[in-house]
């Protein structure tokens, strides 16, 4: 392992935008944190589009249980979902310039009768990595086995991983005890991403929707253009 490893530590959202794929092509090693507690109203079963008039959200019902961690999250099937995402994703990108050339991949993997919502992100999450040639290593945090919570379980399996630094979210600097990565000899970096601007269907540029977005418009050139945006 290098000297300098940066890791990032994130959960596997569906449909991730451009920030979360950024954050991936930023560090040597991304951590898919999926054993920890789910959110209500987080990103893990929901995100944004572009529509013709604005954005539309797209949300994968789920059978929510209090305290259920992420990793045993279950889908609710009694819900068409899938059908409604793939007629709504198909009506606002089919006339987009490369919507051809991911959509059946796309449409493949909805498709799909998944039982568990990490395993329908995370099967969408490297299919994208795929297409954005990013060669980062990517584990699973359930791997660490690790008891703790919080800025502790952060920081036990950065050093299960040797890291030098530590790329935080944002919104890291309200919660994160910097002070025990100090201690820790990693240094910590919170995550400054400047959305890039590009070629996007629908009128006036929208930032933050679905990475679907940026592929749909801009095909091969999206990894050149995650590249050139700021992280931090």
């Amino acid at each position: 392992m290098n000297n300098m490893t940066i890791i990032s530590i994130r959960q596997p959202g569906y449909l991730p935008h451009a920030g979360f794929f950024k954050k991936i092509q930023s560090t040597d090693i991304f951590v898919i944190l999926d054993d920890v507690q789910y959110e209500r109203g987080d990103w893990d079963n929901r995100n944004k589009i572009k529509m013709y008039n604005g954005t539309q959200w797209l949300t994968v019902p789920i059978h929510n249980k209090f305290g259920s961690m992420l990793n045993e999250v279950k889908i609710d099937n009694t819900h068409n979902w899938s059908k409604k995402h793939k007629s709504v994703i198909k009506f606002n990108y089919q006339k987009s310039q490369f919507f051809e050339d991911y959509w059946n991949d796309v449409e493949n993997i909805l498709d799909k009768k998944w039982e568990k919502l990490i395993d329908l992100n995370c099967t969408l999450i490297d299919y994208f990595i795929l297409k954005l040639n990013i060669k980062t290593k990517i584990i699973y945090s359930s791997e660490f086995k690790i008891k703790k919570s919080g800025s502790e379980k952060l920081l036990e399996i950065c050093k299960n991983l040797n890291a030098s630094e530590y790329l935080s979210g944002e919104l890291g600097i309200n919660y994160l005890k910097k002070e025990i990565f100090d201690d820790a000899n990693i240094k910590v970096i919170f995550e400054r991403f400047e959305h890039p601007t590009y070629n996007q269907i629908h009128g006036k540029f929208i930032p933050n929707m679905s990475i679907i977005d940026l592929l749909f418009n801009e095909g091969g050139k999206a990894k050149k253009i995650l590249e050139k945006s700021q992280n931090y």
